[in-house]
Formats: C-alpha cells, structure tokens, sequence
C-alpha cells in the first residue's frame, strides 16, 4: 500500500473520459498518496463523473467530486482548494499521467534546506496519433531550455502552500486561459520562494488535430492579451513573420533574398525539430513524417497567436475603459 502523507491534491476535469481511466491508474500506483484528493468537475457530458465515482479511491485518501457545471479552470480549482484541510495543495490536470512518485517529489521538495512555498514539477510530451505527439514533442522545452530561476510551472505539475494561494486570491477567475502564469507571478512578486524538481514528472497529450491546436493556441494567446503578458515575445514573432513575408517578396527579384529565406526559416524551425529528434527514442512510430509535419504545426500555432493576442489586448482595452 502506498504511504499517505498530509496533503491535498486538486485538480479541474471536463470531458477527460478518453484519458481518466490512464490518470486514475498512475494516481493509484503512487509510492505517497495526499491524505485528500478533490476533483471539480466542469459538466462533462461523455461519462467522465460516472468513471470517478465509480474509482475505488486508495484507502485512508478521502477523495471529494463537486459537479459545477459551467466552472472555468480558474473557478474550478479555487472551489478544490477551498474545499481541502491541507496546508500542502498538488495541482495536475486530469489529462495527465504521473510517475509513480511524482507526489511524492513533490511534497518532500517542501522539506529541503531551500524551503520553499511553491514547487514546480516538469511535463514530458506523449501522444496516441502522429498529429498528437508531433505537436506535443515540437511545443514541449527540454529539460535543458529550463532556467529553473525564472521557470513559471504548469498547474499540471505544480505545489504550493495554502497561505501562497491565499495571499494571491487564488488562480485569477477573470482569466480563461493562462490563469496559472497569472497565479506563479502574483505568488512570485509576493517574494514566495519556488523550487524546481525536475524529476516529479508528468506526462500530456496534445491536441489530436492541427485545427484544434490552433484553437488552443488562439486561446493561450488571446490570454496573453488579456493579462498583458509577453508583449515582447508576441512583437518579435510578428516581426519575424513580416520578415519572411518581405523576403519571400524579394526572392522573385534577387536569389540572395530566396537564400536569407530559406536560411531563417531553418533557423527558426531548429529549435522544434532538435525536440524532436532529441526525443525520438520515445517517440515512436513516424519520426520522419513528424519532423516533416513541424513547420506546419509551427507556421499554424504562430498564426493562431498572432490571431488570438490581439483579440485579448482588445478585451483588455474594453474592460480598462469600462472600469474607470
């Protein structure tokens, strides 16, 4: 039997049937299980709720669902919080599969000589289809583009103490995308101490569609928008794509242009096809075809930002003049 140590886990769920059944299976073979395991349910309509309630949860784990329909993420793990004893909250996602001692990393982190409040765990990308793990290999950082210092964690693999969340009010409700970059910083200008434990592991999916990766991705952005986050970021992709565009233009006049083009598209495509091929022992079947699907998925997540920022500086704009 696992050990059971003092501790909430709390995470948000909303149509996860395809994958709960995985997540429920890693959360079972835990070496340390949270005393407490809530999970706030969105108003999933594919059977979701019934699989969870009908999950034998470890002994001496108490675990809680709460049905809220029409909950958004932020909402939805700020009901979990609330509704735990802990002083140690885990926060994942139910799309995700955990190593088998991921909570167990992540609550002893809170005992090191640094200790800290906060605690970031890292994500490793997977996927059933080619479309899924191209996407999730290519957006997905190595281990060793982390600058553990500034490193903002995933809710889907993240701890903290009560009184950081407290402090904070919590994930931002106002926001429907990016809420969780909102709450590492809000915690992090509060002078929270974060630590980085690079081996609590957690597994993720994509999208198993470019088109619904691009309406991921327009949302992510459109989040960024609204929250005023990576302005200079989002500026040097639209620059680079203006770029491109002018030298595509010019490579009918000169090969000069046509060379430039190529040479900086291959510049900046390297970076997600090295995750790639860095990964490729993991990555299965079809590791040719996914490197040859990376600049679509690329090109197409670029373009669904460069859509979705502006549509949330608008947002923005409209509720900064509305509240004056």
């Amino acid at each position: 039997m696992p050990v059971i140590r003092a501790g909430a886990l709390v995470l948000t769920v909303l149509n996860e049937a395809r994958g709960l059944p995985v997540f429920l299976e890693s959360l079972s073979a835990q070496s340390v299980l949270p005393s407490e395991i809530v999970v706030v349910d969105g108003g999933s309509t594919d059977g979701t709720v019934d699989l969870l309630r009908a999950w034998p949860a470890p002994a001496n784990c108490m675990l809680t669902l709460l049905v809220r329909p029409g909950a958004s993420i932020s909402e939805g793990r700020n009901i979990a919080v609330a509704q735990t004893s802990a002083e140690r909250i885990l926060v994942t996602d139910g799309g995700t599969t955990l190593d088998p001692r991921w909570v167990e990393r992540m609550l002893a982190a809170f005992d090191s000589p640094e200790a800290p409040q906060v605690v970031g765990g890292f994500f490793e990308p997977v996927g059933q289809s080619l479309t899924e793990r191209t996407i999730a290999f290519a957006v997905t950082p190595e281990l060793h583009e982390i600058e553990p210092t500034s490193f903002l964690p995933s809710s889907r693999s993240l701890a903290f103490v009560r009184e950081a969340w407290e402090s904070v009010e919590g994930y931002p409700e106002w926001l429907d995308y990016c809420e969780d970059l909102i709450f590492d910083i809000s915690m992090k200008n509060r002078g929270f101490v974060f630590a980085f434990v690079p081996e609590a592991i957690v597994t993720w999916s994509a999208r198993s569609s470019v088109r619904s990766f691009m309406k991921q991705y327009f949302r992510y952005a459109r989040g960024d928008g609204k929250a005023s986050l990576w302005w200079k970021r989002h500026l040097a992709r639209y620059l680079a794509y203006i770029a491109g565009l002018l030298l595509l233009v010019g490579s009918f006049f000169t090969p000069w242009a046509a060379v430039a083009l190529a040479l900086g598209f291959v510049f900046y495509m390297r970076k997600f096809w090295c995750r790639v091929w860095n990964r490729r022992a993991r990555f299965g079947p079809g590791l040719i075809w996914g490197l040859a699907l990376v600049p679509l998925i690329v090109v197409a997540g670029d373009l669904a930002k460069m859509a979705g920022y502006p549509v949330g500086l608008r947002w923005r704009a409209a509720h900064a003049k509305a509240n004056r």
